[in-house]
């Protein structure tokens, strides 16, 4: 029994209709915001993973400053990106926390279509990778353009099956900047996904705040 429920049973006396359904709707929303994490820290995460990889990568080109070797940039990048990998299956296991049926099993689905879209993804970039021999800058562009177009349609998925118009509207946003990473050229393409893509992850993760504090000043 919790607190609230243990404050108005003390007096002995029996909860009135207006009472229970109160009572009934404060527990709801306690348990609703246990299993339910929010995903503006999630966004935070990626967001400065891609602000500052990708724009560390970006700045050690010779052709932009060279401020670094680009080992250093890419060492920089693995080591964000496989925090934010960790943090985010951290983050994947709190809300299926004693959720049980559809829902359940539909998050289990989403997240395995990421794993299982990105593994395919990186074979075939890969193989063509090998392909390519020298062709360095179509294989930027090529992993690139492909990784941010896949995130994109996945956030989109994930917008129409939760029925969200932020995961969609972010969705759209970051496959618009997978064609504009390929368009602009190297080493322009890290610029986009350290700007357009990890600003698209903050603005994001700020409209989540906002709609999340809105949402408790309306109760």
């Amino acid at each position: 029994m919790s607190e609230d429920q243990v404050d108005e049973a003390d007096d002995g006396q029996p909860l009135s209709a207006a009472e229970s359904l109160d009572l009934i709707a404060r527990q709801h929303d306690r348990t609703r915001r246990e299993l339910r994490s929010s995903p503006a820290r999630l966004l935070g995460v990626w967001a400065v993973a891609w602000l500052v990889g990708w724009g560390l990568v970006y700045l050690s080109d010779d052709r932009v400053a060279g401020l670094m070797p680009g080992w250093i940039a890419s060492v920089v990048v693995g080591v964000l990106f496989v925090g934010a990998v960790v943090h985010t299956a951290w983050h994947s296991t709190r809300p299926g926390r004693g959720i049980r049926g559809p829902s359940r099993r539909i998050g289990r689905m989403y997240g395995w279509a990421w794993a299982i879209s990105f593994l395919a993804m990186y074979l075939v970039d890969l193989r063509l990778t090998l392909l390519l021999g020298d062709a360095t800058d179509v294989i930027s562009l090529l992993w690139t353009g492909t990784s941010l177009l896949l995130t994109g349609v996945l956030y989109l998925a994930g917008g129409m099956l939760w029925q969200d118009p932020l995961p969609y509207t972010f969705g759209a946003w970051i496959c618009l900047c997978g064609g504009a990473s390929v368009l602009v050229g190297v080493p322009g393409n890290f610029l986009v996904l350290s700007l357009a893509g990890g600003g698209g992850f903050a603005v994001a993760a700020l409209v989540y705040v906002l709609r999340a504090r809105k949402g408790r000043e309306a109760r």
